[in-house]
């Protein structure tokens, strides 16, 4: 996941199987989930790599990605966004990207506002399996100065809470104001710094 910028644990865990256990085997080599790392041990990992190798820019980036965060959920306030995953937690390596929740009943109305915004946006739907039904989401990409995954879904999912992936944990959503407020608390000389020159 760290070298190959795969996204999903599920793949990461498949293809590393693949590679540890299918060798000579013609790929046909049967293992059980229980037998591979969890998706927290797996994302622990992750985190230790990205502080060996890239050490003190993680830092650097982790702040500039939360303040790029800031200003795209001020841009999208009407929609209610929340902020989740790596940026949200400070567990971000390379590749990562900064991935909010939307809440619109009408995409058309998302739609329209970026496009009266003048970004550029790719779209697909997406399923995934919420309590044993699968269900069909939009997913937007945004390319800003990091790449900006938007999942939009119904209003009234706001009350909602998902299961992490990596964790089981329900997710953590963290709106503009709270990001505002770990920007001032964990990146307070940083962003003095920000305020005063906007660099």
């Amino acid at each position: 996941m760290y070298e190959e910028n795969i996204k999903q644990y599920h793949d990461a865990k498949r293809i590393a199987a693949k590679r540890v256990f299918g060798q000579g085997n013609k790929g046909n080599t049967y293992v059980r989930s229980q037998d591979l790392p969890s998706n927290g041990e797996i994302n622990e990992e992750i985190a230790k790599l990205a502080n060996f190798y890239e050490g003190s820019n993680v830092s650097k980036q982790l702040f500039q990605m939360r303040v790029t965060a800031l200003d795209i959920m001020q841009s999208l306030e009407t929609f209610n966004p929340r902020l989740i995953g790596s940026v949200s937690t400070g567990r971000i390596k390379k590749g990562s990207d900064i991935d909010i929740h939307l809440f619109v009943n009408h995409i058309e109305e998302l739609e329209n506002h970026l496009n009266a915004l003048a970004w550029h946006f790719d779209k697909n739907e997406v399923m995934i399996n919420r309590s044993g039904r699968y269900i069909e989401y939009t997913h937007m990409y945004i390319e800003k100065q990091y790449p900006i995954e938007l999942s939009v879904y119904p209003t009234n999912d706001i009350r909602v809470r998902t299961r992490s992936s990596t964790d089981g944990k329900p997710i953590i959503r963290v709106s503009a104001d709270r990001l505002l407020q770990i920007l001032m608390d964990e990146h307070a000389e940083q962003w003095q710094h920000y305020l005063l020159t906007e660099t």
